[in-house]
């Protein structure tokens, strides 16, 4: 999602023109199950189910990459992170121990824990997403996309910068909702929806079919178009199995069988957690902010503490005094206040304005073990900016050996 919009049109042209009029015209016809489980990824479905519902983040599991669901090992590790070398030298073993290629031996902690804390939290927003999806003309199951991405955490940030429920790059926000230093919707679970239903809409209409609308969302709508006319199919195991790039890896790959599994558990809870009881629907009203009023002087009109109104408008800054002519206040409509973990209001860095300076841009080869966010720190430059510049949309689309471009100021 980090890619701007502008940047998509290039490729749509390109697109357009490479791809055979056949593929073009067979692109989400009105009969085809609008979220089919495509011949080929049976086994990612049901292994990231597994991962998802059965193993714990203290377990890794090893697996085949070319069949998933074959597990290899199951090791209890604990909830600490393990080194790049421990796991490249426990994929060697593996692949020793059963014959195989260790480019065919994966690793991938369970989230059992981290799925059932989102689905919980889903209870309090999941009937107005959906609302909102079925108000575009669009799918509902689309609003257990958040489940993959950030477990409905609204204050989920990552180590890029890609913030809220719908992890939003800051670049890629700006297109479609208000992101600046006193108000950023990214981390307003019903603003952050809105801009994810324009988002998927406009990538639908592009890519043509969900399967490769909802991979955009992970690796980029200009990439996704990129693949399709460079193998000539639109169908995303051919992508898969087909399309070779550096940054087409694990991550966008599986990002579609990742959304299958969630919808299933989403949509089936009981069956998977039994006797998990979601988070209290939050009954809120919006009322439009018409002229510059203060943050204080909006709460005490609406009968909250500031504490209160931040809760509920989590996109307003605690240092902002005043709210900007348009947006869209929340307020409880049957008198509730927000639970505690909304009112623990995550920690944002408030970025101070700079003066405009020539862009410099400089070459990096990626080495074993880096990071972006020691790269960018070596070359005193933005993580988010790094991403935007390579056209990812991840951190964790990192290749050893790559070639990256890091803007400087």
């Amino acid at each position: 999602m980090q890619r701007a919009a502008q940047w998509l049109l290039p490729f749509l042209l390109a697109l357009a023109v490479t791809l055979p009029v056949q593929i073009r015209a067979q692109a989400n016809p009105a009969n085809q199950e609008l979220f089919p489980l495509l011949p080929g990824l049976e086994h990612r479905v049901e292994f990231w189910k597994k991962i998802f519902t059965e193993y714990s983040i203290s377990q890794l599991v090893f697996f085949d990459d070319l069949a998933m669901t074959t597990i290899y090992e199951v090791q209890e590790v604990g909830e600490n992170s393990r080194t790049n070398e421990f796991i490249i030298s426990e994929r060697s073993r593996i692949a020793a121990d059963h014959g195989v290629d260790i480019d065919r031996v994966k690793a991938q902690r369970g989230i059992r824990e981290r799925t059932e804390a989102g689905i919980k939290r889903s209870g309090r927003h999941i009937e107005y997403i959906k609302r909102v999806f079925r108000e575009r003309g669009l799918p509902e199951e689309l609003g257990y996309l958040p489940l993959v991405e950030s477990s409905f955490d609204i204050t989920a940030r990552s180590s890029a910068g890609a913030m809220g429920m719908w992890q939003f790059m800051r670049a890629t926000g700006k297109e479609y909702m208000r992101v600046d230093r006193h108000v950023d919707e990214r981390i307003d679970p019903i603003e952050s929806t809105r801009a994810a239903a324009s988002y998927l809409s406009q990538a639908h209409r592009s890519l043509g079919n969900w399967p490769l609308a909802i991979t955009s969302y992970n690796y980029g709508p200009a990439g996704v178009a990129r693949g399709v006319a460079q193998i000539g199919s639109d169908n995303l195991v051919d992508l898969i199995n087909n399309y070779s790039h550096p940054y087409w890896g694990y991550a966008p790959k599986n990002f579609y069988a990742e959304f299958l599994a969630a919808v299933e558990i989403g949509k089936n809870y009981q069956q998977y957690f039994p006797g998990l009881e979601l988070d209290s629907k939050a009954n809120f009203r919006e009322v439009e902010v018409r002229s510059g009023s203060s943050v204080t002087a909006l709460a005490s009109a609406a009968g909250l503490t500031l504490d209160q109104f931040l809760a509920w408008n989590p996109a307003v800054s605690r240092n902002a005094r005043t709210i900007p002519v348009g947006y869209q206040m929340k307020l409880p409509s049957d008198g509730s206040t927000p639970p505690a973990v909304q009112v623990a209001r995550a920690k944002r860095t408030e970025v101070k304005p700079q003066r405009e300076a020539k862009t410099q841009v400089v070459r990096h080869r990626v080495k074993q073990g880096e990071t972006i966010v020691q790269i960018a720190r070596r070359y005193g430059a933005s993580a988010e900016r790094i991403l935007e510049a390579n056209g990812m949309r991840r951190a964790n689309l990192l290749q050893v050996g790559a070639l990256l471009l890091i803007p400087r100021k």
